[in-house]
């Protein structure tokens, strides 16, 4: 069991917005009931935050300074840390590396008491390397109701049994050792095909969500309707990346379709994260070169998306 710490609430409401300064302070130990995702007192959450761009080709902002600035004036209240598996400099070729800016990221994630995604962000199946990484990150940080698991960001070529007997190996390795954090499950096709997995969930374990992720410039109401019949068929969604251009990264953002999407998480009560502190030259990245490496960003170092998502991030949060 958890050490959590404990608050009085005067009053249960239906929705929880996380945005205070102390996300996991007032919100405790997250589960899955039914779809929703839920806190310690059983009412439904709806997380917002952004996510890192590849630790392999951005560790610049993988430090404690990002963190504490998302959380403060962004209004975030979950990071998402997307470890680089396949690439050179990612997991499988430097692993002690990798893991260590992820947890920098995770140890500035539980002092500013946000939630944080750990993201095993590959495309293809690598079971043991995968297992033995969550094994080992749930041994260390399971004690933590900060962490969240994404144990597979984008499958591309694998059928939805491949994904689902690896996702099962993956799970039991962290439930050895946590057996309660949220576990995000990845689908076929980009984290589109909830069609099929609605057909056939992985069963026997508690705390599981499945991924979902758009680009709104590309995706819009057929994969929303897949949504709506995988919540139909009780599977809770979670959305670990999107963002409001086209699925390659780059074009301009469409606004309207955008708000299409966001108005169908907030009607359904999903948590979504925004893809990518970053500052490559592409439209979703959010950050200028001009940007510090810590931090201390000033509109100036923003980019169309970066300006937007802040807004976005802090409507949620109310940030005034």
């Amino acid at each position: 069991m958890k050490t959590i710490i404990t608050i009085m609430v005067t009053a249960s409401m239906m929705l929880v917005s996380c945005g205070d300064n102390a996300p996991v302070k007032e919100n405790g130990q997250l589960s899955v009931s039914g779809i929703h995702l839920i806190n310690q007192y059983g009412d439904t959450v709806m997380l917002h935050g952004v996510s890192y761009g590849w630790h392999n080709w951005w560790p610049r902002f993988y430090n404690e300074g990002t963190v504490t600035e998302l959380t403060e004036d962004w209004g975030i209240n979950v990071i998402r840390a997307a470890m680089g598996v396949e690439p050179d400099d990612g997991y499988l070729k430097s692993p002690e590396w990798s893991r260590e800016k992820v947890e920098t990221i995770v140890d500035a994630a539980i002092k500013n008491d946000i939630y944080v995604i750990i993201d095993w962000h590959a495309h293809g199946i690598h079971t043991e390397e995968a297992a033995e990484f969550f094994s080992e990150i749930a041994r260390k940080y399971g004690a933590y109701p900060h962490v969240i698991y994404e144990i597979f960001n984008e499958p591309v070529r694998d059928s939805w049994d491949t994904i689902k007997q690896y996702s099962i190996e993956v799970i039991r390795a962290i439930r050895e050792h946590d057996p309660d954090n949220i576990i995000l499950v990845g689908s076929p096709y980009w984290d589109q095909d909830l069609h099929i997995v609605a057909d056939d969930p992985i069963e026997g374990f508690d705390n599981l969500m499945y991924a979902l992720h758009f680009y709104a410039a590309t995706h819009g109401e057929s994969l929303r309707d897949r949504g709506d019949y995988a919540m139909s068929k009780g599977i809770p969604l979670f959305i670990s990346e999107s963002a409001g251009m086209e699925a390659s990264g780059d074009g301009p953002i469409d606004y309207e379709a955008w708000s299409r999407w966001i108005n169908w998480m907030k009607e359904h009560k999903i948590s979504w994260v925004t893809w990518s502190i970053s500052d490559k030259d592409e439209t979703c990245s959010m950050l200028k070169e001009s940007a510090g490496s810590e931090g201390g960003w000033t509109k100036e170092d923003l980019k169309e998306s970066g300006i937007k998502t802040r807004e976005l991030m802090r409507e949620m949060g109310d940030k005034e």
